[in-house]
Formats: structure tokens, sequence, C-alpha cells
């Protein structure tokens, strides 16, 4: 239930419409080419299921976690109600110890309202899928096909099998999470913890810093990120351990996608070249923001975590990696996650 406080706090309503300003539609397509897109895209998650299992040794319940195919604004109101959510813990521990009224509390929730519609906006036309632990009772596999189609045309391969690669790649978030359930529970405990280590004034701070950092335009931008403009020693050691983790689900998802894809996915070698290079960004703005909004470091999540997933595979087989998803001790730290025999050595 979010509380009052995150609901004042922060104006969501102006946050998505701001968003989805920013996100625009997306590519023109036909009302055949949209039914068309969401039929494969549904049909690919439904048969990836296997493919995951088959491959992983991951055992997921079946019919947890609905799939749902979205547009931008669909993709943008789904996360607001995620933020909502999971930003509860933090606006209440800050309201606690400074509760804003009147004038300030209106003009601060549009201010803090519009700066996350931006950051909403930019990644609404940038992300292919998603899958959402949090959302109850067992999260929710997310779609974004007006992107998905955007890209296919973009990097001019089969839509057939780009859209069951990407399926590939995000029912295997689906089945980690739903194969293993106290992973959620361990991440929403991890997001808590760092809200109870933001100090007095530390949101505040953290917005005055990121839209100096922006009006300095893409110079400015291009050295620095919202985790370097937040993070203290202790947050560093939260983060760090989140990221050992979520380095660990992407890059098994990556693994997964490129090991299954060869025997179902003719086109797979081609897809896989052209999304890399793609990966890299376009235009000098865009190289920025993703920077500055942590995605140069999610790109490093998916090729570090899928070296880490593949030296340990081929090193002592699958079956033994998958004491990984045992419990949350056994998961690798970020300094694991670059030295895979360290982890072996711990773990097995």
């Amino acid at each position: 239930m979010t509380s009052g406080a995150a609901r004042d706090m922060i104006d969501w309503d102006l946050a998505v419409r701001v968003a989805g300003r920013v996100a625009g539609d997306g590519p023109r397509v036909t009302r055949t080419e949209a039914e068309d897109a969401v039929v494969e895209l549904r049909e690919g998650a439904e048969t990836s299921t296997a493919h995951v299992r088959e491959f992983t040794g991951l055992e997921a319940p079946h019919h947890h976690a609905p799939v749902l195919v979205v547009d931008r604004p669909g993709w943008i109101q789904a996360n607001a109600d995620a933020f909502k959510h999971l930003l509860g813990p933090l606006v209440d521990k800050l309201t606690e110890r400074r509760t804003p009224k009147g004038l300030t509390l209106a003009v601060g929730s549009r201010v803090t309202g519009a700066e996350v519609g931006g950051v909403l906006g930019f990644l609404a036309g940038k992300v292919l899928g998603q899958f959402d632990p949090f959302y109850a009772p067992d999260g929710r596999l997310l779609l974004v096909a007006p992107n998905i189609v955007h890209v296919e045309r973009e990097l001019d391969v089969k839509p057939r099998d780009f859209r069951l690669w990407v399926c590939l790649h995000e029912e295997t978030h689906r089945v980690q999470f739903t194969a293993v359930p106290w992973m959620r529970d361990h991440l929403y405990t991890q997001v808590q913890t760092l809200a109870e280590s933001v100090g007095p004034g530390g949101i505040e701070d953290t917005l005055k810093k990121v839209g100096e950092t922006v009006r300095g335009g893409p110079r400015s931008m291009s050295g620095v990120s919202l985790v370097d403009l937040m993070s203290t020693p202790e947050q560093r050691a939260i983060l760090d351990g989140v990221t050992g983790m979520m380095s660990l689900l992407e890059g098994h998802a990556d693994v997964v996608m490129d090991g299954v894809g060869p025997s179902v996915i003719p086109t797979v070698a081609t897809i896989r070249r052209r999304f890399n290079q793609r990966r890299k960004g376009v235009g000098t703005l865009d190289r920025a923001m993703r920077r500055l909004l942590g995605m140069d470091a999610k790109m490093a999540q998916y090729r570090d975590g899928a070296k880490f997933v593949r030296a340990v595979v081929d090193k002592v087989g699958m079956s033994e990696f998958n004491a990984v998803w045992e419990r949350a001790e056994n998961l690798p730290t970020k300094a694991e996650i670059s030295d895979p025999d360290a982890w072996i050595t711990r773990v097995l």
C-alpha cells in the first residue's frame, strides 16, 4: 500500500504525463502489424518457458506472474506504480525528519514529479521488456511492443526471430524470480536498507546535483551517473551487493538466450551482432543520458554477468552452477562476478 507521504511528495500523475510526452508513441504500424506483434510476443513468451526450463534446469510454477504486452504509456504507468511502492519507505523516512507543507510541498511535488517523468519518458523509449518482481502476488512480465518493433526495424532483422529472441531473455527473468521466490524479498530488503541509509536532505541534495549535471549538458553528464551522485560509502556497499545480483540475473538471461537461440532462431548470430553494436548508443546526448541513468552500468552487467555464468558452467556444469539460487548467501558479490573461481571456491 502506497503511503500518503509518497503520494504527496511526488506528483505521480504529472510524472506519468511528462513521461508520455517525452517518450512519444513509437513507430507507425498498421492495425494488422500491431495485432501480429502482440500475438507473436505472447506466443514467444509462452514457448520460451520450456526452452528456459530445459536449458537451465529451473522449474517455475505454471501460470505464475502474468505476461503483458504493453505500449509505452502502459510501461510508464506500470513503472510509476512500482516506484510509488518502492519509494514509500524512503519518503516516509524523509518526512519523519522534515515534513514539507503548503506551497513548499505543492511546488516540490511537481518539480520532483517532472524530474521522475523525464527519466521514465527517456527509458520508456528504450526498454524492450522488463520483469517487475514486486507486482503482487508473483510479479509480472512486461513486453514493450512499440520498442521491439522499432528495434527490429532499425536492425533490419526478421521480426519473428527477433521477438522470440527478446522473449527468451525476458522469460528467463520471469523464471528466475518465480522458480527462486526468496529473491523477491531479498531484493526488496536491499532497497529498504538503502532507503534507511539516506540522511536528512539526502534526496534534495541528490536532485540538486542531478539538475546541475543535466543543465551542464552532455559534457558535464559524460563522466557521472546517478549512482555516483547519491552514494555514500554505506550506500555503495549495498549497491555493490545489488550489482552482483543484477549482473548474475542479466548475464544468466543473456547466456540462456544465446544458448537456446541457435536451435530455435535461424538468424540469431546476425541479431546478436547487430544488437551489440546498438547497445553502444547513438549520438552524444543519448550516450550522456545512458551514462547518467546508469544504462552503461546495465550494459556492463550483461557483459560481465554472462562471462561469470559461462565461466562457472564451463568449469562445473549447469547443475552445480544452480547452487547460486539456493540462498542469498550464495549470490556472487560484485568482486566475484569478475573472479568466478573465487565464487566457486567460496560456494562449491
